[in-house]
C-alpha cells in the first residue's frame, strides 16, 4: 500500500496497516495494555522538549490554529491522564493512545473496512468539517493536514472522523503516526516500530505502508 502526501516540509509521517486476528469486539484489552496508558508506564519512547511546539507548528503551516478544542490529540491525551480520564476504549485504540501518550506524536487509526479508496493525506480547503463523534459534534479541518478517502477528509492529528473509527466488527486498521522532524530525527520511526510491536503483541499481523 502507498500513501501519497501533498509536500509537506519536516512531516515525518509513518503508518501502518494492521489486520486483526479476529474482529475488534473479539480482542479485549489485555492488562498490559491498559497499564500502558499510565504515564509512568514504561515506553521505548517519550517526549522531549521540543516536540509539543513542532508539532503544532507543522499543524499551523496552512492556516490551521492548534489551539484550545483544536489542540494535537497527544496533548489532549498527556491532559487526560494527568487528570485521571483516559481509559481502556478498545484494544486497537489503547495501543495508538498508549504509543501517543509516550512518544507525545498523535497517531490516528481508522478501519480501512470503512474507508473508500484511493487514500492520501492532502490539506482540506477552507471551511471542510466533519462530524468527528457519536454526538453529531464537527471539526473544522480547513487547512490542517489530513487523510482522506475518496468521500473527503477522515483523520488527522487533532480529531478522527466518526465516519471512520473502529467499531466492534473492526479487523483491518491503517495506523498513522503525525511525526515532525524535529531533535532525534528517527523518534517518529520509532513511534512506529513501537506501535508494530503492541499490535503484534496482540496477535495482529503489521505491513509498513510506503508514505511518499
Amino acid at each position: 500500500m502507498n500513501l501519497p502526501v501533498f509536500p509537506w516540509p519536516n512531516h515525518a509521517v509513518q503508518a501502518l496497516v494492521v489486520d486483526l486476528p479476529v474482529p475488534l469486539e473479539q480482542l479485549p484489552s489485555p492488562d498490559w495494555l491498559v497499564a500502558s496508558l499510565a504515564a509512568d508506564a514504561a515506553a521505548p519512547v517519550r517526549a522531549f522538549e521540543a516536540l509539543k511546539g513542532a508539532v503544532r507548528d507543522l499543524l499551523r503551516g496552512h492556516g490551521y490554529r492548534p489551539t484550545g478544542r483544536g489542540k494535537p490529540s497527544s496533548e489532549y491525551l498527556a491532559g487526560a491522564v494527568a487528570e485521571g480520564r483516559l481509559g481502556s476504549i478498545n484494544a486497537v485504540v489503547d495501543a495508538g493512545n498508549a504509543a501517543s501518550l509516550h512518544s507525545g506524536l498523535p497517531i490516528s487509526v481508522v478501519d480501512l473496512g470503512l474507508c473508500e479508496a484511493p487514500l492520501r493525506i492532502d490539506v482540506p480547503p477552507p471551511g471542510s468539517e466533519y462530524v468527528f463523534n457519536r454526538g453529531g459534534q464537527t471539526i473544522d479541518v480547513g487547512g490542517l493536514p489530513c487523510l482522506f478517502d475518496a468521500q473527503g477528509p477522515c483523520a488527522n492529528a487533532v480529531k478522527d472522523a466518526q465516519r471512520t473509527k473502529t467499531t466492534p466488527a473492526t479487523q483491518r486498521v491503517l495506523a498513522i503516526v503525525w511525526g515532525v522532524q524535529v531533535g532525534d530525527a528517527a523518534h517518529a520511526a520509532a513511534t512506529a516500530q513501537w506501535l508494530r510491536e503492541l499490535f503484534t503483541r496482540l496477535g495482529a499481523r503489521c505491513e509498513t505502508v510506503a508514505v511518499a
